[in-house]
């Protein structure tokens, strides 16, 4: 019987690193993408160990579309065919749009939205001929767009614009599409996020402790891959915020600008 693969990108860390682990508790084997290579190098060897099933990857930075390329060819090359890509990789950010310089906002778009683009251009022809999956991890910024988070919002908006006009195109090519909205989740992503002046912000301004695990977001995820769902949207929060949005959005509004202004060291003054 043919060992099923999954192509994962923002491999490294997070949501990605327990993606990967999932993928291959469910037997799945793995070509991974980031761009630390330490990192990647060491799941791949503990999954390899632990498994026993083959997980390879790419360096790849998803900004760059030859990367991209060239993840998806090695993949091939390596397991020879794919039945399901997650695009995973993204960075966050926090700053005032009056404040923010713009080449931030156009690295978030190069990230979060042109990377999946990217994978999900070389990935596709393969992925129809197995009739697989494609996955964007998404946010509930990409239903409400969230005050200081303009460029993480707009670039979350487009994936989720693009890959629904992608299952819309397919819905009778066999394509399973599925757009997954973590909420606040324990990762590095508020970290890494980029201030107004595309500097990591290196601190999070929220008690990771108390969010959503990355390995509790990754076992939503493949559940939602096993059942073609097409849409999840996590936690409790993110789904009266998507609920509270459609329905009443002033109030959706004024709920997000109160919490996010009162977060530590907020941009609001």
């Amino acid at each position: 019987m043919e060992v099923k693969v999954a192509f994962i990108t923002g491999a490294s860390s997070g949501i990605g690193k327990a993606l990967a682990f999932r993928a291959a508790h469910e037997g799945y084997a793995t070509h991974l993408a980031a761009r630390n290579e330490s990192a990647l190098r060491e799941i791949c060897q503990k999954i390899n160990t632990q498994f026993g099933i083959l997980s390879t990857y790419s360096v790849t930075d998803v900004s760059q579309e030859s990367d991209c390329k060239l993840f998806i060819e090695e993949g091939i090359s390596k397991h020879q065919h794919i039945d399901v890509l997650i695009n995973n990789a993204g960075i966050s950010m926090r700053g005032l749009f009056n404040e923010t310089e713009i080449p931030v906002l156009k690295e978030l778009m190069n990230i979060n939205f042109w990377g999946s683009v990217y994978c999900t251009k070389f990935a596709l022809p393969f992925i129809l001929q197995s009739k697989g999956s494609i996955v964007g991890v998404s946010s509930i910024a990409g239903f409400k767009g969230l005050p200081a988070r303009t460029g993480y919002s707009a670039s979350k908006f487009a994936l989720q614009g693009f890959l629904e006009s992608l299952r819309n195109e397919n819905l009778k090519t066999g394509l399973h599409v599925m757009i997954a909205c973590p909420g606040y989740t324990e990762s590095n992503i508020r970290k890494s996020a980029l201030n107004s002046q595309g500097v990591a912000q290196g601190e999070t301004p929220l008690n990771e402790t108390k969010l959503m695990s990355s390995e509790a977001v990754a076992v939503e995820i493949w559940n939602g891959i096993k059942q073609k769902r097409w849409y999840i949207i996590m936690t409790l929060q993110g789904k009266l915020a998507v609920f509270i949005n459609k329905w009443f959005p002033k109030l959706a509004d004024r709920l997000t600008y109160n919490v996010i202004s009162k977060e530590p060291d907020s941009p609001f003054k």
